[in-house]
């Protein structure tokens, strides 16, 4: 089985990644001395690509890094490529949370139609690449309902589900239905 050094220091993304790509790579934690890289690409891919590099490097080892953008039509696709850093540099999920709540504020739940977009990439230490796409239709509910999950979970009811945030499914469901076990899956059938 393939080693690999994940590119996230993300708990919560990593555990998810664990559960997508386990049996299909063997996931190494990013060394612990590797600083945060800055994510300063104006496209999904080029943050992924950004994360691998530094990654495989300091790891000497392929890398797995991934970036997710959240687009949401009537802010005419943002937060996007700055989702994790939509209410500033350094803001943790709930401000996230509140400031795409006050954004939406009147707009109706067929104003609120977004789509979280995952960008999955494996780069070698050749420089070659995977790179998978996962997209999840769905809108931004009214106000935060569910406990699970992180980032924007509490917020994002998927279209493909039953009407329930991706805070309120368990993690199986979430996984069936969400942008980043679609990436992580058309990732793993490329390998």
């Amino acid at each position: 089985m393939l080693r690999v050094a994940c590119a996230s220091a993300n708990p919560h993304k990593v555990a998810e990644i664990v559960d997508l790509m386990g049996g299909v790579v063997d996931l190494v934690p990013r060394p612990s001395d590797l600083a945060d890289v800055i994510e300063d690409a104006d496209t999904l891919e080029g943050n992924a690509r950004l994360k691998a590099i530094a990654v495989c490097i300091a790891a000497a080892l392929p890398a797995l890094a991934d970036d997710t953008g959240l687009e949401v039509d009537a802010l005419d696709g943002a937060p996007g490529v700055i989702t994790a850093r939509f209410a500033g540099v350094g803001a943790t999920d709930a401000e996230n949370r509140q400031k795409m709540l006050q954004e939406l504020i009147g707009k109706k739940e067929n104003e609120r139609t977004a789509r979280f977009r995952t960008v999955a990439l494996l780069r070698y230490p050749d420089g070659s690449e995977h790179i998978a796409h996962g997209v999840c239709e769905g809108f931004i509910a009214m106000k935060e309902i569910g406990e699970r999950g992180f980032g924007y979970d509490s917020l994002f009811i998927p279209t493909d589900g039953d009407g329930r945030t991706f805070a309120q499914m368990t993690i199986d469901e979430k996984h069936d239905l969400s942008h980043r076990g679609r990436a992580f899956r058309a990732l793993a059938e490329m390998l």
